[in-house]
């Protein structure tokens, strides 16, 4: 049974995880510590090794080499239900809604409330307005809406609740406000706050700098596959993060391995 955590213990703990494809080393070693009621923003230029670690902890791509802790005990996360269960979601930048169907039918696809051998729509439609109401969402007119007809930011919180309907202890955001406006950014990034005020651990990864000092409580930077930095936002500027981004500056014991990091799947 998994122990009750603090928000000084760690949800998720991963030590000196390694991934390979072929000869490229993408990522060499990584440590990182994610809080329950945190967000921790992950944050690298393209290539650092962002999505190979996020589909690491998704089950998508286990790594290789190192250990995965949750709740403080090894676990093999080798499969994207193996991730699931342990309450861990990823919301990708795509979203991965259906256009023609609506808000209660995207968060319910693929594991739809039955009653005697059909969709209890009653039941669904009550729980999906109940995950909005408890985020404090009060954009959407109706659950019944189809997906078509909202906007980014509404497209963006249906994604975010439907992982909320989960129970997701962990909820991962794959560049949720990239492509929004002004007032829709500030939509998301209102509801990602939420979130952690819920207890739910958030990594969020951005290239947004604006976005992240605005919201994180912690900053992990990736450089050629390896952390140079996790530390808490209020003890770091924009100006020290762009320098671990770029690999101009480096926190103290940190050594940076200059080995090939070839960009062989885009953002790797």
């Amino acid at each position: 049974m998994s122990q009750t955590l603090t928000a000084t213990e760690p949800i998720i703990e991963l030590i000196g995880v390694k991934k390979s494809f072929g000869p490229v080393n993408v990522l060499k070693g990584v440590d990182l510590k994610v809080y329950p009621g945190k967000v921790t923003a992950l944050v690298g230029d393209n290539g650092a090794g962002k999505s190979t670690l996020i589909k690491g902890l998704a089950g998508v791509q286990p790594y290789d080499e190192g250990e995965v802790r949750i709740d403080g005990e090894h676990r093999d996360l080798h499969s994207p239900r193996a991730a699931a269960e342990l309450g861990i979601e990823v919301v990708y930048q795509d979203l991965a809604l259906c256009d023609n169907l609506d808000i209660v039918q995207n968060m319910f696809l693929g594991r739809e409330e039955l009653s005697f051998g059909t969709f209890d729509e009653g039941v669904m439609e009550r729980e999906a307005s109940d995950t909005l109401r408890s985020l404090s969402v009060r954009t959407v007119k109706s659950v019944r809406q189809k997906v078509s007809s909202l906007s980014g930011g509404q497209r963006q919180t249906v994604a975010i609740a439907r992982a909320v309907l989960k129970k997701a202890r962990v909820v991962i955001l794959d560049e949720p406000t990239a492509a929004l406006g002004v007032a829709q950014t500030e939509q998301v990034l209102n509801l990602v706050r939420r979130l952690s005020d819920q207890g739910v651990a958030v990594i969020l990864i951005s290239h947004n700098l604006a976005d992240v000092f605005a919201v994180a409580d912690d900053i992990a930077v990736l450089y050629l596959g390896q952390m140079v930095a996790q530390v808490p936002t209020s003890e770091t500027t924009r100006d020290d993060v762009v320098g671990y981004i770029t690999g101009t500056k480096t926190m103290e014991g940190v050594d940076i391995i200059e080995t090939s990091s070839i960009n062989t799947e885009g953002d790797v």
